[in-house]
């Protein structure tokens, strides 16, 4: 089991820390990587024939503005991809949410929220543990966990 996590500038790393961060928390291996869809298409060609060989099972891309990478990527593989727009200083990021979720009939990416790598990342685990009861088990925990955390903040409501 395996994610990459491609993000389309080094400026958006400190948004995929957070699809890493979550990824660690469920012992699930990546790989991340800076391959940008309009300034490195040779690079997405050259990654997408490695991904069999480097055992990559999803995809995770990060894109901001006119945000084409995780488009790309889906055109090019069969491997699941999840796009993430980032926000970006321009629209705020709805140019990249856009761009990223509208795509073609036989090309789906599909798309969490601006920012949203959190859920990319969960999303990844969900799918990875349809074939995994270690992975199962651990989301259970971690939904179980979610519960209890909503509880204690109906304990401490003071009105």
């Amino acid at each position: 089991m395996k994610v990459a996590l491609i993000m389309g500038s080094i400026s958006d790393e400190e948004i995929v820390k957070k699809s890493a961060a979550v990824l660690k928390d469920f012992s699930v291996e990546y790989d991340c990587r800076v391959i940008s869809a309009h300034r490195s298409l040779n690079l997405i060609l050259d990654y997408v024939e490695s991904m069999e060989q480097d055992k990559i099972d999803i995809i995770i891309a990060f894109a901001g503005k006119a945000a084409h990478l995780a488009g790309v990527l889906a055109g090019l593989s069969i491997k699941p991809v999840i796009g993430v727009p980032v926000q970006s200083s321009c629209l705020d990021g709805m140019d990249a949410l856009l761009s990223t979720v509208q795509m073609p009939k036989g090309v789906p990416v599909a798309t969490v929220a601006i920012n949203g790598a959190e859920n990319a990342a969960i999303l990844a685990v969900e799918m990875l543990a349809l074939s995994n009861p270690d992975l199962k088990e651990k989301l259970r925990q971690y939904k179980e966990k979610m519960k209890q955390s909503v509880q204690e903040m109906n304990e401490r409501i003071s009105l």
